[in-house]
């Protein structure tokens, strides 16, 4: 399976996992960049939405969603398919939220997310001539359901779930269309040249100085009088054979005790002060001491100052190829984002209850997404909410550790103190995702 040759694809991409995590519900955050991330060639769509025809198509009354465009048997997207993704998305809760429950506009967004997830990627397929085999289709099936760990818990998950085998068949493709299409952005992405590297090398070369290093030879005691007679031995004669001896009787440093006391290539700032003053204002030669530490008593000499070097292009060469490359798979990315957003986002429209922020039609109001209506009415019946936004542009910065390949928006917080009782983000898989419902590497779209 590949794309159709007569398309070109991009400069940058990223490799494919076939086998990478798909939670089964995610945030609105996490789902775009989950989906925008898995397919291709950035600016391949520039000036798509003024190429579009003019005029907004009418939604059936029967849909909450027209695409246009989208593959045969895909749009309109209908309330019925609506109603059986709103039941997955609610299968973990008690009982599926009613209208006037605060958690039902949360399940109504992500049902319609995973809906237009289902037609986005298999029209961006279909426009890149992508068509997976019935044996890929199995293949990814097969490991989908080993993902349950036996038969059984596959259809207990598939009575309780809200989901069908035709579902379970569905995430296999997107799976499938997702490889084939994160293939192409990687075969885009141009080599790193030797020239590249050479050039990146001169302009950065602070980033491969390597500090100045002493070599040290010491004896460690928390006994003073024990180094005190290592002292005394030592000024004596600081010979080699004179420090393994010296080192071996009184010295309870485990790093250097069985090596005449030998401390190579100490950086300052690596052991404990107040030692780490003295070494680096010690004269080579000379033996140096007593020194007290939380550890214990020292005496010490310096062997040898070694000067700060450049480590040479040789031996950072490999390193820059692969920073160079990653770092053109990530602008492939994030262009591609932007732009495979864009596109789909134009060709979609949708009922006056269902509108979200991936509809053409959808008219914003200014308002934060997550923030309560209430706290922008006159006078809210039941007071101002306590989770009213800050007056002011927040930003919305991902958290450490949350931004992926299948994520790369990450997990956005507003920038405020974390609340009391907050679970901490979650970890094997990316944050967000609803317990009790697909296991890892399953999807969760919806035909």
């Amino acid at each position: 399976m590949s794309p159709d040759p007569r398309k070109t694809p991009p400069r940058g991409g990223s490799s494919a996992n076939p086998s990478a995590k798909w939670p089964s519900r995610l945030s609105g955050a996490q789902r775009t960049g989950l989906i925008a991330s898995a397919l291709v060639l950035a600016g391949l769509f520039v000036g798509f939405a003024i190429a579009q025809g003019i005029g907004q198509p009418s939604v059936p009354s029967d849909s909450i969603a027209v695409v246009k465009d989208a593959p045969a048997g895909l749009s309109p997207i209908t309330k019925e398919q609506f109603a059986h993704a709103f039941k997955q998305q609610a299968s973990s809760l008690p009982k599926p939220p009613k209208p006037s429950s605060p958690q039902y506009d949360d399940v109504k967004k992500a049902a319609i997310d995973n809906l237009l997830d289902t037609v986005w990627i298999q029209g961006e397929a279909s426009d890149l001539g992508i068509e997976p085999t019935d044996r890929e289709v199995q293949t990814q099936l097969k490991t989908i359901k080993g993902g349950f760990g036996s038969e059984a818990a596959y259809q207990k998950f598939i009575k309780q779930s809200g989901y069908t085998p035709e579902d379970v068949r569905t995430v296999a493709k997107l799976r499938v269309l997702g490889s084939a299409i994160e293939a192409a952005i990687t075969k885009g992405v141009p080599p790193v040249t030797k020239s590249d590297i050479q050039d990146f090398y001169n302009g950065a070369q602070e980033q491969f100085q390597l500090p100045a290093t002493r070599d040290v030879r010491l004896v460690l005691n928390r006994d003073r009088a024990k180094v005190e007679q290592a002292k005394t031995a030592l000024e004596a004669d600081s010979s080699t054979a004179s420090w393994n001896k010296i080192a071996k009787q009184y010295s309870t440093d485990p790093a250097s005790k069985d090596n005449g006391g030998l401390r190579p290539g100490l950086t300052e700032g690596l052991v404990e002060e107040p030692l780490n003053s003295k070494i680096f204002a010690a004269t080579q030669g000379t033996i140096s001491g007593l020194v007290k530490t939380p550890l214990g008593w020292y005496v010490f000499e310096v062997e040898k100052e070694n000067p700060a070097t450049t480590q040479p292009l040789k031996d950072v060469q490999s390193q820059i190829r692969s920073q160079l490359q990653s770092q053109a798979q990530t602008q492939a990315r994030n262009d591609f984002v932007e732009d495979y957003l864009s596109k789909w986002k134009s060709r979609t429209f949708c009922a006056s209850d269902f509108l979200v922020e991936r509809c053409d039609n959808f008219k914003p109001s200014g308002h934060p997404q997550n923030a309560p209506a209430a706290c922008y009415e006159a006078d809210p019946k039941k007071g101002i909410p306590a989770a009213c936004p800050a007056p002011v542009l927040q930003l919305v910065p991902a958290l450490p550790g949350t931004i992926s390949l299948l994520a790369p928006q990450g997990e956005r917080l507003p920038q405020r103190p974390r609340p009391l009782g907050l679970p901490p983000p979650t970890s094997g898989g990316l944050p967000g995702a609803i317990p009790g419902g697909l296991p890892p590497g399953v999807g969760a779209p919806t035909p």
